[in-house]
């Protein structure tokens, strides 16, 4: 039975860092998968002389989205139309809708719960309560992305994360052999995204990896700032083999799910309500 998935993600190319595989999967199996932005990311690094004719860097931004889109085979893309708060919330925002960060949660709430009522959603991806590392935007995702879910009676939520665990061992290991670029903290990572014991999916998508990849490079503005190669740009490099094996799972945290044995198909328990081991 094909079931509609809307994933809701702060900044265009947290899709593809987060969940390009599982929406490429999805697609690939049938299901209708929209996608959702709160912000079109102005404040994004970027080179200096990346930018041509005057263009604005969320309108490049966007562009690009939608090149990640296309290669995920999303359904369809819709931007909220918030500005970007900087990793810092450094940005005041501009005319319209002002700041994600500092949005009315009821107020988005209730523009992604009309958009999640309008597409008979089955199912919503949003963030983990600490928002990944902790961008103010992606906390935001994770308040309005639940709040919209209960105005829409949505009947599958689920959070899209990272294993710490896996990931803190995992940076640790690349450190002998690797120097990060400048702007990135790798201990930034032991307090972030979600414990293994707390996780309820782990979803393969080693067979949709070339797809994944094609949704990073179309973030093209956001692999280099001043000369300087940023982590995007790190990734790509690694030969697809490799890419595969460390790309090839993605996480989830499904609201209401006692964590057990972890489950491969995000939509288990809309197939079979007998595996979702509710809380009491």
């Amino acid at each position: 039975m094909p079931y509609t998935l809307v994933v809701f993600h702060a900044h265009p190319d947290d899709e593809a860092l987060l969940t390009a595989g599982t929406m490429a999967r999805a697609s690939s199996e049938g299901h209708r998968v929209v996608l959702v932005v709160a912000t079109a990311g102005g404040v994004g690094l970027v080179s200096s002389d990346f930018l041509a004719g005057g263009e604005s860097l969320a309108d490049r931004r966007i562009a690009e989205l939608r090149r990640s889109a296309t290669a995920l085979g999303c359904a369809r893309t819709e931007l909220l139309g918030y500005a970007d708060s900087g990793l810092e919330g450094e940005s005041s925002g501009s005319a319209g809708l002002g700041t994600f960060a500092a949005a009315d949660v009821e107020v988005a709430a209730g523009q992604l719960a009309a958009l999640l009522r309008e597409e008979r959603a089955d199912a919503l991806i949003h963030y983990d309560p600490a928002g990944g590392y902790g961008h103010p935007d992606h906390v935001q995702v994770h308040r309005v992305g639940r709040r919209a879910a209960e105005m829409a009676d949505t009947p599958l939520v689920l959070e899209a994360t990272v294993d710490r665990d896996l990931l803190t061992k995992a940076l640790r290991l690349v450190q002998r052999v690797y120097r990060f670029p400048p702007e990135f903290d790798p201990t930034v990572f032991d307090s972030a995204y979600t414990p293994r014991a707390l996780i309820t999916h782990r979803v393969d998508v080693r067979k949709y990896a070339l797809r994944k990849r094609m949704s990073m490079a179309a973030h093209a503005s956001q692999a280099t700032a001043d000369g300087a190669d940023r982590t995007l740009a790190a990734f790509l490099r690694i030969p697809l083999p490799l890419f595969r094996r460390v790309f090839g799972r993605e996480w989830f945290v499904e609201t209401g799910r006692v964590p057990g044995p972890l489950l491969d198909d995000l939509f288990a328990t809309l197939r079979d309500p007998t595996v979702r081991g509710l809380e009491p």
